[in-house]
């Protein structure tokens, strides 16, 4: 079947059954639902399997070569309308983004459109879920934006029996069953009363029963934890940064005092606004206003510790040092302070566009991991990516491992054996309650460990393996924050953690095949 005859077939469809109205009517119903499932501030769930079934019908009745590019528009809108909700501005990066977003989210739907016509049954209903699954990790794998977009099971967070199905299937799975979902909705749409009808929409609403029954059972009777370890997440000061950074400008108030000439507090970048700026402080300076951040970082680790924690997890790039140099001078200090109050410390430290670390000091004030974070946020943070997986080690309690703030966006990379996962973060408010509460907790799931995020200038969180929040603080105030959360220390390795990415193989796998039936039936029909 040519193009063309496929566009005559979809101009034919819309007679049998007119009960949404024509393609139009389609299209803003789907579009409309598609903004609020996002994975942004505003999503309603529900709206995230309401929309592919409108835009799926839009498609497959509409001609491919309107279609296509219609709905290349629609998933760019989305991307820019998640973009507004996440605060910061629209700007021409952030188009740019939206535009090859667009490009890749439109491609199930292109997919489907140009196998299925060619296809059977089975075809008709798992080519686009496969589609859509595979999209997803395409993102997640190869993208320098990971899965902050785009991911269904971001859509979903609310309904944690429904989210224990990626501990088995991994993230892309929700994606996968509101794909299908999509499809058995047009079919019956099509063949209201064909024999096969029923069982499709059987098969579909077993395997759904199966993930929410299941998922439920899984919170239900998974075993209380018998190991628990106090811990506490730690945030600068951001009235002791703004001093920092005063001090660095050299401005001072009539009374003496220092004071934040600039609307930014340049946290990602070691307080300096730009690389012409560290040439031009002097380093006595730098070093001064540095150590009042540092020294605020450890008076609030001390009293974490002596409230009872046993780790604390600084925010990302909370302690600023100048150079390479620095660092060594740095880590003793901060191993001074895990000896004497006898605890962990997981240090976050920056290094003026040059470098965004942690270091993990046990309680003997020896340095058990240094770890550079290996995807820096694109256009945002200009510090060279790092290498390699993140580290493990054993503690008394339990196995402690780490990753810092985006990286956690990136399942492959969050992918660990451990009991204990930490993720220092920094990001602004709008953006920190869905990175913080939404994505960063389902690799908590994924991976059947404890989760514990400390965010800078967002929110702070600790979840169990089962996604189940333990606490959470906003830390978006001027003061210094500090967290605590009695964290289970005890994981349980989970079939997705242990297996990886089997559903995505499968539906690469489906599509091939789905492919070779599509071009050896145009050749027959020829």
């Amino acid at each position: 079947m040519s193009t063309m005859e496929m566009d005559t077939a979809a101009a034919q469809l819309p007679r049998r059954g007119q009960l949404f109205g024509g393609p139009l009517t389609l299209l803003a119903i789907g579009f409309t639902a598609s903004l609020f499932a996002v994975g942004g501030r505003w999503d309603i769930p529900l709206a995230a399997w309401i929309a592919p079934v409108f835009l799926l019908r839009f498609s497959r009745i509409s001609r491919f070569w309107i279609a296509v590019p219609v709905l290349w528009l629609a998933t760019v809108a989305n991307a820019m309308f998640w973009a507004f909700e996440l605060g910061g501005g629209l700007t021409a990066g952030k188009f740019a983004i939206a535009v090859a977003f667009g490009l890749v989210f439109v491609l199930p739907y292109a997919v489907d459109r140009l196998l299925t016509p060619r296809l059977g049954m089975v075809g008709k209903l798992m080519v686009f879920p496969a589609a859509w699954a595979c999209t997803e990790f395409l993102m997640g794998e190869l993208s320098p934006l990971g899965v902050i977009y785009g991911l269904r099971a971001n859509t979903q967070t609310e309904h944690l029996s429904l989210l224990q199905l990626v501990a088995f299937l991994g993230p892309y799975s929700i994606g996968f069953l509101i794909g299908w979902f999509a499809t058995t909705v047009n079919w019956v749409w099509d063949n209201p009363r064909t024999p096969g009808t029923r069982r499709v929409t059987m098969v579909y609403a077993t395997v759904l029963a199966l993930a929410l029954v299941g998922g439920g059972l899984r919170l239900a009777f998974t075993p209380s934890a018998t190991n628990y370890v106090r811990m506490a997440t730690v945030t600068p000061s951001v009235d002791v940064q703004r001093a920092a950074r005063a001090m660095i400008e050299g401005r001072l108030t009539a009374s003496g005092e220092y004071v934040n000439p600039t609307s930014g507090l340049h946290a990602e970048t070691g307080l300096f606004a730009n690389k012409d700026e560290v040439a031009h402080v002097a380093p006595a300076v730098a070093h001064a206003a540095y150590a009042m951040v540092v020294d605020d970082l450890l008076r609030s680790t001390r009293e974490a510790a002596r409230a009872g924690a046993k780790v604390v997890v600084w925010s990302e790039t909370a302690a600023p040092v100048l150079s390479d140099a620095d660092t060594s001078g740095f880590v003793a200090k901060v191993g001074d302070v895990a000896q004497q109050e006898k605890i962990y410390i997981n240090a976050a430290m920056g290094e003026p566009f040059a470098r965004n670390a942690t270091f993990l000091i046990g309680p003997d004030g020896s340095q058990i991991w240094s770890y550079d974070k290996r995807h820096p946020v694109p256009m945002l943070e200009p510090v060279p990516p790092a290498d390699g997986p993140a580290p493990v080690a054993q503690a008394p309690f339990g196995r402690l491992t780490n990753v810092i703030c985006y990286d956690a966006d990136f399942p492959t990379q969050a992918r660990v054996d451990a009991d204990i996962m930490m993720v220092p973060g920094l990001e602004w408010p709008e953006l920190g309650r869905s990175h913080t509460l939404k994505w960063v907790k389902l690799r908590a799931i994924e991976n059947g460990y404890s989760l514990i995020r400390a965010a800078y200038n967002s929110q702070a969180a600790a979840f169990d393996r089962l996604g189940q929040v333990l606490a959470t603080q906003d830390t978006s105030g001027t003061q210094s924050h500090v967290m605590f959360a009695d964290v289970p220390a005890t994981g349980s390795r989970t079939i997705y953690n242990r297996l990886g990415d089997v559903l995505i193989w499968v539906s690469l796998s489906g599509l091939v095949i789905a492919s070779a039936t599509a071009v050896r039936s145009r050749r027959e029909m020829r």
